[in-house]
C-alpha cells in the first residue's frame, strides 16, 4: 500500500451500503441555503459505479416530469449525508447508458427476486398428500 492510499484511507465513509449499477437508490445529499442547510433526497437508478477508493462516484438516473435527471455523486463527499437501497435491480451490464433510451415501462429494470429461485411448498409444510390428487377411478383392466 502506496502513502497516497494509506491517507485516503482515513476519509473514506463508513456504513456506506453494498449496492451495484440497477438498484434503485435514494442518496440524501445536504442542500446549502443562506444560513440554513437542509436535505434533499435524490431516488433513482444506479447506471454506473465508477472508481475505487475515496475517489469513487456514482451515476444515478432518474425521470423528473418526464425529462430524464442525471447526477454525478462522490460517494465519500461530505456533502452525502446517508445512502438507503430502495429496491435491487437485476441487469447484465455494468455500465447502463442504454436506459437513456427507453422511455416508459421499457426504462425498468427487473427487480432481483423475480429472478432468485422458486421455493416450492413441499407437502408436509402444506397438509397435503404426496401421492396423486385423485383416486383412479373406473379405470378399464
Amino acid at each position: 500500500m502506496n502513502m497516497v492510499e494509506r491517507i485516503e484511507q482515513a476519509y473514506l465513509k463508513k456504513g456506506v451500503p453494498d449496492f451495484r449499477p440497477g438498484d434503485t437508490i435514494r442518496v440524501f445529499a445536504k442542500i446549502r441555503e443562506g444560513e440554513k442547510e437542509r436535505l434533499q433526497a435524490f431516488e433513482g437508478v444506479v447506471l454506473r459505479y465508477r472508481g475505487s477508493g475515496s475517489r469513487s462516484t456514482i451515476t444515478v438516473r432518474k425521470i423528473s416530469y418526464g425529462v430524464g435527471v442525471e447526477r454525478i455523486f462522490p460517494i465519500n463527499s461530505p456533502v452525502i449525508d446517508r445512502i438507503e437501497i430502495v429496491q435491487k435491480g437485476r441487469v447484465r451490464r455494468a455500465r447502463l447508458y442504454y436506459l437513456r433510451k427507453l422511455a416508459g415501462k421499457k426504462a425498468r429494470v427487473a427487480v432481483e427476486e423475480e429472478w432468485g429461485p422458486t421455493i416450492e411448498k413441499s407437502a408436509e409444510t402444506t397438509g397435503e398428500s404426496v401421492g396423486p390428487s385423485k383416486e383412479k377411478e373406473n379405470q378399464p383392466s
